[in-house]
């Protein structure tokens, strides 16, 4: 059979689109199974509460279930290398927070380059961390703290979830402003420091708010101030350590990424408006509303290889309140 020359080339030229388009559908389909996510940090803490309420949301909206995969150990570098060794498929995602980019000068050998295995993908909430007490501890105020840390040299553990998170910063940057002697004992996570903190094993932690909240208002834990420059929406009445402590100020954030994706691969699924808007909405709307603030971009201290749009951080009850249109 001969066909015209026309209609050959007609034929020739959809054939040639046939894998493009797949490709295509493929990718606007996502996702089409389950997403991993790795939360590198145990149950219970700040890390796995944001993961598992976003987990939760993104779910039921996306049609496919968000798994939450705790892999805890190495200040989050062991959940950042399981991400890195797995398939660059886009089904498996790392909640990341500051830890992880300070991790990636705090150690001089590690099996991956965070930089350059880890795709951003969204920014998600920036958060203020407390620090509180056991309430065996006396003071009830910051100068009242200092003043009993100083009168008790070396006597006062600090709690953290792990060598090198905010926590562990955050507490070494207000030994250093105020001179204070406290021992640093590091977990595995957030989760574990709590527990001790709870039961009076040691006497001080810095946290997040997300994982200590509950625990303030039925006063298991005593919150003497928030790390941030302005007061906490979900803590009015506790002050900031700049009202004691001039200058001091801390904050961390959590976002999300995925292995490095190449460029032949579905990076589309995942770096789009519309999944950045998801992952951020899931944010607003999963999240206390006076907990921090949304960040629908990558923090400006992560750096990446592709970066998202300059978006300005804004309140989580007042962002991204419009979806863009999503392909289908």
């Amino acid at each position: 059979m001969k066909l015209p020359r026309r209609n050959f080339l007609h034929l020739a030229a959809g054939a040639a689109a046939l894998p493009t388009a797949s490709r295509f559908a493929c990718a606007q389909a996502y996702p089409s199974r389950p997403v991993r996510v790795i939360v590198p940090a145990p149950a219970g803490g700040g890390y796995d509460i944001v993961a598992r309420l976003m987990g939760q949301w993104l779910s039921e909206r996306l049609g496919q279930q968000f798994v939450i995969d705790n892999r805890p150990g190495g200040g989050t570098n062991i959940g950042t290398e399981t991400v890195v060794r797995a398939a660059a498929d886009g089904y498996t995602l790392l909640l990341v927070a500051s830890a992880n980019a300070i991790n990636a000068t705090l150690y001089e050998k590690l099996n991956f380059n965070f930089n350059r295995d880890i795709a951003a993908v969204a920014g998600i909430i920036s958060l203020p961390e407390v620090m509180v007490v056991n309430p065996s501890v006396p003071a009830k105020t910051i100068p009242e703290f200092i003043a009993y840390a100083k009168a008790n040299p070396g006597k006062i553990s600090m709690a953290s979830g792990g060598i090198g998170t905010p926590g562990h910063l955050s507490g070494e940057l207000f030994k250093m402003m105020t001179g204070v002697n406290m021992l640093h004992v590091p977990y595995r996570g957030v989760a574990p420091a709590l527990t001790d903190l709870l039961g009076g094993q040691v006497q001080v932690g810095f946290v997040s708010v997300p994982s200590s909240i509950e625990h303030i208002r039925t006063g298991k834990l005593r919150a003497l101030a928030v790390t941030t420059a302005m007061r906490a929406g979900a803590l009015p009445d506790v002050p900031t350590f700049a009202e004691f402590v001039p200058g001091y100020e801390a904050s961390f954030w959590y976002a999300g990424r995925a292995e490095m994706i190449s460029q032949t691969a579905p990076r589309s699924r995942l770096d789009s408006k519309w999944m950045r808007w998801s992952f951020s909405r899931s944010a607003a709307e999963s999240l206390p509303t006076d907990c921090g603030f949304a960040l629908p971009k990558p923090p400006a201290n992560a750096r990446t290889t592709h970066q998202s749009p300059n978006i300005p951080d804004t309140p989580l009850d007042q962002s991204l309140a419009t979806p863009p249109r999503r392909n289908r």
